[in-house]
């Protein structure tokens, strides 16, 4: 007789950071909307937003500023009294973006009786995991706006339903499909989100969302995204499935880590016993695509954000230089966990787990910027956060990929190191992580920006 037994699908088989994850992942759609969603978290523990054109405080206290799909925050209220300027940093970076289709400037398109946008490709992602899902659209949409002192405003927009789709072309016209599909950006890629034949244009879409004029509409930066919602998967829900885990998950884990590490430090007590140094958050734009642009993790965004936080608490340049000799800077992306199924195409020494706590990534070509000096200050903070650690090294006849570390370390010549959570389907539409990496992830970042 057949069972009728069914198995659990909401999340309550998943710890506080499981959870946690998942709703950040769904709340962020695009690193404008990760960004927004990071500063809802840091208003609610207390953190007041500084902007890049006025003067920063000099008294203590918690701040986060924002530039464009990237954001720092960091806190100095339990330095003591008499901390030096000069105080060093622990600086947790990550990045906001995660490979997608982004809609083009001019995208209105009608093919064959089709109503269609045509996008173009950000990142490096697994195009065939693009295929025949229910996408939605997100990111932010530059208005008129006469009270702005450019003549501009910005509004966020968000669509979490099926309005488009890129259908596959079915395997009895093309029998070779299963031997090894290759697509073409330009051709097989532009979504479909209609056949009616009089699709508004796109503009007139966005201002029927954002109830202004479309001639007010001026420009976008809008994607598409994934619509299955993040959950946990396996017999025994030890699995989480979600989208843009690279780089949400470092995302959501370095925000709940600096919220943490600044509880676990507390206040100055004017008495010298504060730990004297800065915890430090800084989310990047455009990791994906090399990072050089305004706020990148090749831009002077960091450097920026750490002298003015030396400046605002009365140092100078000397200070700022005295500082960086201090610092550390745990650059966090995720890490690749050994594939069962190509097992044979990851260094056989250096085995990476799902569940198997977070993973410190070494390059000999400077791919990433761990040395060992780095590398041991990680391996300590994974001690006394009460985790375990493992290492991740590339085949020695396969290249790897780069993160914001050796960037970072070469603008600022701070010690860092790379670290990451381990996961499989990375740049796919959807990933796979790990139920208890979330909260082994948290636990090492806090224990980095909070050493005592």
């Amino acid at each position: 007789m057949a069972s009728d037994t069914t198995r659990p699908t909401d999340l309550d088989p998943l710890d506080e950071h499981a959870r946690g994850l998942c709703a950040f992942v769904d709340a962020s759609t695009s690193p404008y909307h990760a960004v927004a969603e990071v500063a809802l978290r840091l208003d609610a523990a207390g953190f007041v937003e500084v902007v890049d054109a006025d003067a920063w405080p000099a008294e203590p206290g918690s701040h986060y500023v924002r530039r464009g799909g990237s954001i720092a925050a960091w806190s100095t209220a339990h330095l003591s009294r008499d901390a030096a300027a000069s105080a060093p940093f622990r600086v947790v970076g990550g990045h906001t973006d995660s490979p997608n289709l982004r809609i083009s400037p001019l995208p209105d398109r009608s093919s064959a009786g089709w109503d269609q946008l045509v996008v173009e490709v950000y990142g490096g992602p697994l195009l065939n995991s693009w295929l025949d899902r229910d996408l939605g659209i997100s990111g932010r949409v530059a208005v008129r706006d006469a009270s702005s002192a450019t003549g501009v405003g910005e509004r966020l927009v968000r669509v979490d339903e099926a309005v488009l789709r890129v259908p596959q072309l079915a395997i009895h016209l093309d029998r070779s499909s299963n031997d090894g599909l290759a697509l073409n950006p330009q051709r097989h890629l532009t979504p479909i989100w209609g056949a009616t034949g009089d699709a508004p244009s796109f503009d007139a879409y966005l201002a029927g969302l954002l109830e202004v004029d479309e001639r007010d509409v001026l420009a976008f930066d809008v994607m598409t995204h994934d619509l299955t919602p993040s959950g946990p998967l396996g017999r025994a829900q030890d699995l989480l499935a979600a989208p843009r885990l690279d780089n949400l998950g470092t995302s959501y884990a370095g925000t709940a880590a600096l919220i943490a590490a600044i509880e676990a430090l507390g206040h100055g007590n004017g008495q010298g016993e504060a730990a004297e140094f800065v915890p430090l958050l800084v989310l990047f734009d455009h990791e994906e695509i090399g990072s050089t642009t305004s706020s990148g993790g090749d831009s002077t965004f960091l450097p920026t954000v750490l002298e003015r936080v030396v400046l605002a608490r009365g140092g100078d340049r000397q200070s700022y230089f005295r500082s960086l000799a201090g610092s550390l800077i745990v650059s966090a992306d995720m890490a690749h966990a050994t594939h069962p199924n190509y097992a044979d195409l990851h260094e056989p020494n250096h085995r990476v787990e799902i569940n198997g706590g977070p993973v410190l990534k070494v390059n000999a070509k400077g791919r990433y910027a761990s040395d060992a000096q780095g590398a041991a200050q990680f391996a300590l903070a994974c001690e006394r956060a009460g985790v375990p650690m493992q290492v991740f090294r590339s085949r020695g006849d396969m290249p790897c990929g780069s993160t914001i570390g050796p960037m970072s370390a070469a603008l600022t010549g701070v010690t860092t190191v790379d670290v990451g959570a381990p996961m499989l389907s990375m740049h796919s539409a959807r990933e796979l992580t790990g139920a208890r990496d979330p909260g082994m992830y948290v636990a090492a970042l806090t224990a980095c920006l909070a050493p005592r």
